[in-house]
């Protein structure tokens, strides 16, 4: 399952978007926070492990 941002929690530090190896994670500049587009996302995880307030779940 690709990877889900808690929007509610996300502070659009962006650190996700630079570890991602697919460039597939943005930041949503309407909301302020990271978007997956999950037809890249590989779920490899990585930005699960970087995101410093844990916004960030890989199933």
């Amino acid at each position: 399952m690709p990877a889900k941002v808690n929007k509610e929690e996300c502070t659009g530090c962006g650190t996700c978007v630079e570890e991602c190896p697919v460039e597939a994670i943005v930041i949503d500049e309407d909301e302020g926070c990271a978007a997956v587009d999950e037809e890249e996302c590989v779920e490899c995880g990585a930005c699960e492990e970087v995101c410093p307030i844990e916004a960030i779940e890989v199933e």
